[in-house]
């Protein structure tokens, strides 16, 4: 109730009139355990004692938080497009200037600050098809099926929009992998979509199998419809990269079940175990032929906010749609263009990305060595991680192939695992708040990404620098230890 000067009266929005989709939505990487972080964080400021000096969050793929330095030219040609008149300065290399003079010319007025077409600015369009081309070994890509977007989300969420439709048995199924990263279940909830898990195979180091996506279709097409099938690769939380195979078979499926396919490829550049690459949905579809590539719906997404960049603050990224229903990309263009534009200053650091400098250029050794310098730090990280936690008792992580995450498996010792449920807690949320507590370290428990029943885990990035990594590992093997002994 609230006073009007004229009397009590009741509030227009409450959580009884809200919006009842929006409050089943859940944010694992953001939630309650993020928000005791920050809390801490305050308290150590305001010089309150802990056991510990700092709070290490290690809950989020977010790389220059975690000390990741810039590339060097994504920035120069950014500030030059920001503030033209650094393009006379001496100061900045001339390939750099060369590509913002080329980027501004392509802006309204000149300028970063005028609104885009709703799809993106044309240029930009442009170079990510041909950037797509240039991956792909040739595979035509046309401007007109790119849409530039608020990060891969904003993307995701469109595509999402798209899809959800009907009641009962006619109601919008979409299959997602657990363990998933959040944004699916989140987005399917408050779209009032109904979620279908399939189950990544842990046992083989997180891979996808047929039959499983097979038995998922088949026990929700009892009380839904199936129409779409999202995959994440390399993969989010698990750090699995997938086979060629293993894509050939999901293609082949999503056409024998007519599925429309999302391809989460947001980490592609992020390969490092032996013997794993990436290969694109849109390549294999493609050169799997006509049968394939003339029929089944595609829509893979890409951001800059992964990969060598880690430019999550700047919001840029990208989809590309294949074999979609004419009318529906009609209306798929009517969809962006409420939202008006994506930020041009993303769209700009994307197009440096997909238009990177080439052997000759001023910028292009620089370039190439942060590049290398980024990938080669994360590929050791990732190995550090996988070897200690194998090596302690009680854990067990599988190789992270790539992307940015661990997510080991822990054991819990029962009586953990019934003091969590006296607390209503899920047991590896207990255990995570217990380890924050104590060691200020911050990761995302298992149960916020979907987990196997009677399993336990936890996602942590591999982002922090070395020094600081290994100080989390050894803390984090330490504090189990200690918690299992506890409450054995």
């Amino acid at each position: 109730m609230a006073e009007n000067g004229l009397g009590w009266r009741d509030k227009v929005l409450t959580l009884d009139s809200m919006n009842p989709w929006i409050k089943k939505v859940e944010y694992a990487v953001r939630g309650p355990i993020v928000t005791r972080a920050v809390q801490l964080e305050k308290e150590l400021k305001e010089g309150a004692k802990k056991p510990f000096t700092e709070v290490i969050r290690a809950n989020i793929g977010d790389a220059h938080a975690m000390g990741q330095k810039a590339i060097t030219f994504l920035r120069q040609v950014s500030a030059l497009c920001m503030y033209p008149e650094l393009l006379n300065d001496p100061n900045f290399p001339e390939d750099a200037k060369k590509k913002a003079c080329r980027l501004l010319e392509a802006c309204g007025g000149q300028s970063i600050g005028a609104y885009s077409a709703s799809p993106g600015i044309e240029l930009i369009r442009q170079d990510v098809a041909n950037f797509i081309e240039r991956r792909d070994g040739g595979i035509p890509a046309k401007s007109e099926n790119i849409f530039l977007s608020t990060g891969a989300s904003d993307a995701i969420m469109t595509i999402l929009k798209l899809l959800v439709s009907g009641e009962g048995l006619s109601h919008t199924g979409v299959l997602i992998p657990i363990p998933q990263y959040p944004l699916y279940s989140a987005g399917l909830a408050e779209l009032n979509a109904v979620q279908i898990n399939y189950y990544l195979d842990e046992e083989n180091c997180w891979a996808l199998n047929v039959e499983e996506l097979r038995r998922a279709l088949h026990e929700a097409r009892k009380h839904c419809h199936p129409r779409a099938l999202c995959l994440i690769n390399p993969g989010n939380p698990t750090g699995q990269v997938q086979s060629r195979k293993c894509i050939e078979d999901v293609i082949h499926f999503a056409w024998e079940e007519q599925l429309f396919l999302l391809a989460d490829e947001v980490y592609q550049d992020n390969v490092y175990a032996k013997g794993s690459q990436f290969h694109s949905f849109k390549k294999v579809l493609f050169e799997m032929g006509p049968k394939y590539s003339e029929t089944v719906e595609l829509a893979s997404f890409y951001s800059i906010s992964k990969g060598f960049m880690g430019e999550c603050g700047f919001r840029g990224g990208y989809m590309e749609v294949i074999n979609m229903d004419p009318g529906v990309q009609q209306q798929l263009s009517k969809l962006v263009s409420v939202r008006l534009c994506p930020p041009v200053t993303g769209q700009i650091v994307l197009d440096v990305v997909v238009n990177r400098p080439e052997p000759g250029d001023p910028s292009y050794q620089q370039f190439n060595q942060e590049k290398q310098a980024v990938l080669g730090a994360l590929a050791e990280k990732a190995r550090l991680t996988e070897e200690t936690l194998n090596q302690a008792p009680g854990f067990h992580c599988n190789p992270v192939q790539g992307a940015m995450y661990a997510f080991p498996r822990i054991q819990l010792p029962p009586r953990a695992v019934e003091a969590a449920k006296a607390q209503g807690q899920a047991p590896d949320m207990f255990f995570c708040l217990q380890l924050l507590e104590e060691t200020g370290i911050c990761v995302v428990p298992g149960s916020g990404f979907g987990q196997k029943e009677g399993t336990f885990h936890f996602r942590m990035t591999i982002l922090p620098p070395l020094e600081k990594l290994q100080i989390l590992l050894q803390k984090l093997t330490q504090f189990h230890a200690k918690f299992f002994q506890e409450y054995s």
